[in-house]
C-alpha cells in the first residue's frame, strides 16, 4: 500500500492505493494549485476563522481541487468540526452545504451511501481518514485530532457505517492522510492522560517521554483503534508525511498558528454511468 502524489493543472494531491484499488473518487489535497494569496497560499479550503480568506478565491480553489478529482462542486458537503463524536448521515439534501449553502450541523465525522455527494473533512495538523465499504457501497470521511483520537472518532465511525448501512469492518478501507507526526507533536501529560483514560495500557506504544512533555503519535493511535475494530490491517493506508514538518506542501497549526489555511479530503462515490 502507499500514497500516490498528483499533479492536475498545478493542484497537487493525493490518493491512496488502498481505495485505488476500488475506483472509488477521493484524494487528500496539499496547498499547491490554487489562487488564494499570503499565508493562504494557494490551494486553502478555508473560507471563516479569525483571519478569513477571500470567499470568491476559495470557491475557486474548491472548483479546482473538484475539477482534478473528477468530482462536481454541486455535490459538496463539509463537515464543520468541532473536535467532537458527531458521525452525520449525508443525504442528497445536504448537497452543496458550506460551499453553496450554510452547514446547518456540527459534525466531525460524514457517511453517506448515496453516489454524487462529496464528503469532506480539513485539517493542519489533525488527522484525515478516508473510509470505503465496497461491499455495501457506503463512504465516509473523518476529522480526528487529539480530542477526536481520544473519542475514539474513526473506530466510531466504522461503528456508524455498520449500523447504518450494514457495512463489516472487515470489509471497510480505510486511507488516513497526512497529519502531524510523533517528530513534532509534542504536548504536556492532558493529551496523553486524555488518551490512557480513553484506552488504558494498549495506547502506551504510541506515547514516549520528551524532557518534561511527550510525544504522541496520532495516526498509528487511531490505526490500532480500528484494527481493534475489526477493520484488517491490511486494509489500512497511513501517510507517512508530516504536515508540521512539510510546510511547503501543507498548512500547520503548530508551526503558524491561526494565520494559515487548511487542506482536505474528499470522498464520493461514483455515479453509475448507464
Amino acid at each position: 500500500m502507499s500514497f500516490l502524489s498528483h499533479d492536475h493543472a498545478g493542484v497537487v494531491y493525493h490518493t491512496s492505493s488502498v481505495l485505488e484499488e476500488q475506483g472509488i473518487i477521493h484524494g487528500f489535497s496539499t496547498r499547491l494549485g490554487g489562487v488564494s494569496e499570503g499565508h493562504f497560499a494557494s490551494l486553502n479550503l478555508r473560507g471563516g476563522g479569525p483571519h478569513p480568506d477571500d470567499r470568491e478565491l476559495v470557491r475557486e480553489n474548491y472548483r479546482r481541487f473538484c475539477a482534478a478529482l473528477g468530482a462536481d462542486p454541486a455535490g459538496l458537503v463539509l463537515s464543520r468540526q468541532v473536535h467532537e463524536d458527531t458521525v452525520r448521515h449525508v443525504t442528497a439534501a445536504d448537497a452543496g452545504k458550506g460551499f453553496s449553502a450554510p452547514v446547518d450541523y456540527t459534525a466531525d465525522a460524514l457517511i453517506t451511501n448515496e453516489p454524487g455527494l462529496n464528503l469532506m473533512v480539513f485539517s493542519a495538523d489533525c488527522i484525515i481518514l478516508l473510509l470505503h465499504d465496497p461491499v455495501t457501497g457506503c463512504a465516509g470521511a473523518v476529522h480526528a485530532g487529539w480530542r477526536g483520537t481520544a473519542l475514539d472518532l474513526p473506530a466510531k465511525t466504522v461503528g456508524e457505517m455498520g449500523r447504518v448501512f450494514g457495512a463489516r469492518p472487515e470489509n471497510i478501507r480505510v486511507a488516513i492522510g497526512a497529519g502531524i507526526g510523533p517528530c513534532c507533536f509534542e504536548t504536556h501529560d492532558d493529551v496523553p492522560d486524555a488518551l490512557r483514560a480513553a484506552f488504558g495500557p494498549g495506547v502506551e506504544p504510541y506515547i514516549a517521554p520528551k524532557g518534561e512533555k511527550w510525544t504522541v503519535d496520532l495516526k498509528e493511535i487511531n490505526a490500532w483503534r480500528l484494527r481493534e475494530s475489526g477493520v484488517q490491517g491490511d486494509c489500512i493506508d497511513t501517510c507517512s508525511l508530516c504536515t508540521s514538518c512539510r510546510t511547503d506542501l501543507y498548512w500547520s497549526h503548530r508551526r503558524t498558528g491561526d494565520r494559515r489555511g487548511v487542506q482536505g479530503a474528499l470522498i464520493a462515490l461514483r455515479r453509475e454511468t448507464p
